[in-house]
């Protein structure tokens, strides 16, 4: 099981957006057979069986084990990943474009860009697995509060500056043999978890 997979299929993504079966697949992060999911969910053996089979088709979940009862034979499933997340992708159509009206200011096109790197990262993510290989990448996520404004748009001018110097400095556009890679650098403020309460504002 993976920790994490992206959804680039419409079709799995539509499975996976069912009430019924996004509560399946997270039920299935633990192996039970349609008899154990049924007592769980509130359902008929038959229906669950009937929503099993179609997040099977897409891949969703895999045959852990089949165990013989009688004259049945109980078949255990579980789910591929432990969390799913639907790439962009998936919506080819209407996905957000970032080369359009791009503003480093506006929450759409971070939006946008953010999308984008959900859809290259996810995309990566499928063809190591499928090369069996690791995919190189690097993310920092901090968190700190300002004290103004003008402390905030400060920050975001020497981000700004320090990630160009960095970039101009190892850009190698000759370099034979090179492989491009994409830096994306984010400020937003904080969402409070349920868990931390909203007791207190973001900085």
């Amino acid at each position: 099981m993976f920790d994490i997979t992206v959804i680039e299929d419409p079709a799995a993504a539509e499975a996976s957006l069912d009430p019924i079966r996004a509560r399946l697949l997270a039920e299935l992060a633990e192996p039970a057979s349609a008899t154990m999911l049924a007592a769980k969910v509130g359902l008929a053996r038959q229906k669950v069986n009937y929503h099993l089979r179609a997040l099977e088709q897409h891949g969703l979940i895999e045959l852990q084990e089949e165990r013989r009862k009688g004259n049945v034979t109980e078949r255990v499933m579980r789910a591929t990943a432990a969390s799913y997340v639907i790439s962009p992708a998936a919506l080819s159509a209407v996905r957000p474009n970032p080369g359009r009206s791009p503003d480093r200011l506006s929450a759409r096109w971070l939006l946008a860009v953010a999308a984008r790197l959900v859809q290259d990262v996810g995309a990566l993510i499928t063809g190591a697995d499928r090369a069996d290989k690791r995919v190189a990448t690097f993310a920092i996520d901090a968190q700190l509060r300002f004290a103004s404004a003008a402390d905030r748009a400060a920050f975001a001018e020497e981000l700004a500056a320090t990630v160009t110097r960095l970039v101009g400095r190892y850009h190698d556009e000759s370099a034979p043999g090179g492989r491009e890679h994409r830096v994306v650098v984010a400020l937003h403020p904080h969402v409070p978890t349920e868990r931390e309460g909203t007791g207190q504002r973001a900085g």
